[in-house]
């Protein structure tokens, strides 16, 4: 039995194995539908673990202030781009205000036309000869040379220009700015940050004046959104930092950032950048997860048009870190973000340099995708060993409870430690894995209600059947010895009935009458043993074991009987002859199961105490009594009125039992049956002790009084042949029944 049921967890158990590993290998499979499966489900789960901790409440941080190039501006300006002295004009205003690093998320890649020179190639290819005229618009070119202006602006002041890495195919643009780091060729074959082959950098005028520049690439995750940014990026054998780094290192005064790496395989990933106090975690490309603390407007805005016009609250910029970038029409530099669709890319930037100066940041580490596969494995193969053993409430129990513990403790990890791992593989390996496990329940169960059905439905009560389907326990298929109540039920007189009806009528007869007692026997949840003839056989305590086996056993017998005494007047008035039935119970050991041969098999008791019991019912005619019970059956049961009847020896048998009749229940019983059997319990005992006169006169006394009670002309006739004889003082009473 438990080989049985250990085999049929066996299937799920595999299968849940061969699940959890199978998605542990899709979390590195290079298969695209996997990976688009698993990166969708994850970035779901990471936007609304993100979205679950912003909060509307956030105050403004003052310490970053964007300068918005909006509508307003070019209304007021002109239209973009703006003459580079403006530029340079914004700049001084933004010094003069209080900045203390200005940021530029915009692009001074190309020259710009100077007019005076433009006038002086026009007057030199029409008026060669007017020296004069060209000298003095030479003199002119320094005062229109806006980009210079621009230089001027910007040498030495806290100023980071913007340049872009990029993997066109054209030729490269502009002047690199000094690297953070340079690599050996080695160490750039192993180095783990992104790699770019081209770039549009500032012009080398601006770029010698600038004292630092930074990269404003960034990529969206494959659905679109930027959630992380790079912080660093490789060219040739040379390591860039972003704007944001760059920004913050002027800020606080340093000259370097160091970056530090560790080997995974044949990478030496990038875990972290170390900028002074702060540490900015990353993943093995050197990106970071951009710390996003609300919707846009985190920081304080201002039109671009106000600050040139000075029409501005200078304490606004006054020791502030300044970023300049677009929002207008046209020109605006707009992402999509966890936190809002439309989003200004200059302020991804703004939370990039406010995560640095307040070391806070959420972090994927370079060890994520081993802990990821690790808590998936884990959980799947505890779930694949555990689930399968279950009830289906206990396992959905089991697996909400698991979905919420994982969901708990990986929120805990985002905001306690700022820790991102993996939340939606794992869970979905979870309600997977739950899923599977009540489906394969749900089918077994089918399976296990039509097995059950069609094997015990001939013999055991509808209700029972559905009991029986709704337990873990296996039934019948091994046998198995357990203590159990037997009924035999037999047709009086039943070779003289069938004489006097035909083959049909017996057969209508036959089928109506066990008809009702089946009926009464599933009413008392027995089970159908077999029929043979005109006799019924039935047991209580299996397939279900029940503890008040005896007790239905009884309560169906006695109605049986009763339902017996309905039927006799209605059968014989349609004709049929007058039926009577025995019935004999008997309690103890039997082996039961599901026994015969491989032609044909069926559900039934053996054993001694079965045995015994068929050879005692047939005493019911002699007793005259329609149901008798052994002593086993009749042990405990004080609800009911029992008759001592006998102590017999039947045929074939060396044990003698005691036999009793069940009159009524306590309630039924009036004060004329407890006189009778106290009377008959004095006449036994006088039997038993060979008081022979005192036995016959009670009896006798008896006998007038319920003259249909064969019991007791039964023991007249016994003591009238026993007087005479010499029996001893060992004689125990034992009655030897020589016929079947």
């Amino acid at each position: 039995m438990a080989y049985r049921r250990i085999t049929a967890k066996l299937l799920p158990t595999l299968f849940g194995i061969a699940t959890t590993l199978v998605f542990g290998w899709a979390q590195f499979s290079d298969i695209p539908l996997l990976q688009a499966l698993q990166q969708r489900a994850e970035f779901l789960a990471y936007d609304l673990r993100l979205n679950s901790s912003l909060s509307e409440d956030q105050d403004i941080d003052p310490r970053i202030v964007i300068i918005d190039i909006d509508e307003k501006s070019l209304g007021a300006e002109g239209r973009w781009p703006w003459p580079r002295d403006k530029i340079a004009t914004l700049t001084d205003r933004l010094f003069e205000a209080g900045a203390v690093v200005v940021g530029f998320d915009i692009f001074f890649s190309e020259p710009e036309r100077n007019k005076a020179l433009a006038v002086l190639h026009q007057v030199e290819s029409h008026n060669s000869d007017d020296k004069q005229l060209i000298q003095q618009l030479e003199s002119l070119v320094p005062e229109f040379d806006n980009d210079l202006r621009l230089a001027e602006s910007l040498s030495d002041r806290d100023v980071t220009l913007g340049y872009l890495f990029h993997a066109e195919d054209t030729t490269p643009v502009g002047k690199l700015p000094q690297p953070l780091a340079s690599l050996s060729t080695e160490q750039a074959k192993r180095s783990g940050i992104k790699a770019m082959p081209n770039y549009t950098a500032s012009l080398p005028l601006l770029q010698e004046n600038a004292i630092s520049s930074g990269f404003v690439t960034t990529w969206p995750d494959p659905d679109g959104i930027i959630r992380r940014t790079p912080m660093l990026i490789r060219h040739g054998n040379t390591i860039y930092g972003s704007l944001s780094l760059n920004v913050a290192k002027l800020y606080l005064f340093l000259e370097e950032a160091q970056i530090n790496t560790a080997p995974i395989g044949e990478i030496d990933a990038v875990e972290s950048i170390t900028l002074g106090g702060t540490t900015i975690p990353t993943d093995g490309l050197g990106f970071a997860l951009v710390p996003y603390q609300r919707a846009a407007g985190n920081f304080p805005y201002l039109s671009a048009t106000d600050v040139l016009n000075e029409n501005v609250d200078e304490t606004i910029l006054e020791g502030a870190i300044v970023l300049i970038g677009a929002t207008a029409v046209g020109i605006a530099d707009l992402v999509a973000t966890p936190v809002e669709n439309i989003y200004p890319g200059v302020e991804v930037h703004a939370n990039m340099v406010r995560g640095i100066l307040d070391d806070d940041f959420p972090y994927e580490p370079s060890w994520a995708d081993g802990a990821n596969l690790l808590a998936t494995l884990a959980i799947g193969l505890l779930l694949a060993l555990l689930l399968p053993h279950l009830a289906p409430l206990p396992l959905l129990i089991i697996g909400l409870a698991m979905a919420t513990g994982l969901v708990y403790a990986n929120f805990w990890l985002w905001q306690k430690k700022g820790l991102a791992l993996a939340l939606a593989w794992p869970l979905i390996l979870i309600l997977t894995l739950a899923a599977v496990n009540i489906t394969y329940g749900f089918l077994s169960e089918n399976r296990k209600r039509s097995q059950l059905k069609n094997m015990f439905g001939q013999y055991v009560p509808p209700q029972l059947v559905d009991t029986m389907s709704q337990t873990s326990e296996s039934f019948g298929f091994e046998g198995e010895s357990r203590e159990m109540t037997v009924l035999f039920a037999d047709i009086r007189g039943f070779t003289t009935l069938s004489e006097k009806l035909s083959p049909s009528e017996l057969r209508t007869l036959l089928n109506r009458y066990f008809t009702h007692m089946t009926e009464i026997i599933f009413d008392h949840n027995g089970t159908i043993d077999k029929y043979v003839g005109d006799m019924i056989m039935a047991f209580w305590g299996a397939p279900l074991h029940d503890p008040d086996h005896a007790k239905r056993a009884i309560q169906a017998a006695m109605k049986m009987l009763e339902k017996t005494a309905e039927l006799k007047p209605i059968l014989m008035s349609e004709g049929y002859p007058e039926v009577d039935i025995g019935i004999g119970l008997n309690t103890g050991l039997m082996n039961v199961g599901d026994m015969g041969s491989s032609y044909r098999r069926a559900y039934t008791v053996l054993g001694d105490n079965v045995n015994l019991w068929s050879r005692i019912e047939g005493l019911t005619k002699f007793y005259g009594a329609g149901l008798v019970v052994s002593e086993t059956t009749m042990t405990g049961q004080d609800e009911f009125i029992f008759r001592r009847l006998d102590l017999v020896k039947v045929k074939g048998k060396t044990e003698a039992v005691k036999v009793f009749e069940p009159l009524c229940t306590k309630q039924q019983a009036t004060q004329e049956v407890l006189t009778e059997l106290e009377q008959h319990e004095q006449g036994l005992a006088a039997y038993l002790k060979q008081e022979w006169d005192k036995a016959k006169q009670i009896f006798s006394r008896l006998n007038q009084q319920q003259p249909e009670a064969r019991i007791y002309s039964l023991y007249l006739e016994r003591i009238k042949e026993l007087q005479h004889r010499q029996l001893g003082p060992e004689w125990d009473g034992i009655y030897e029944r020589r016929e079947k």
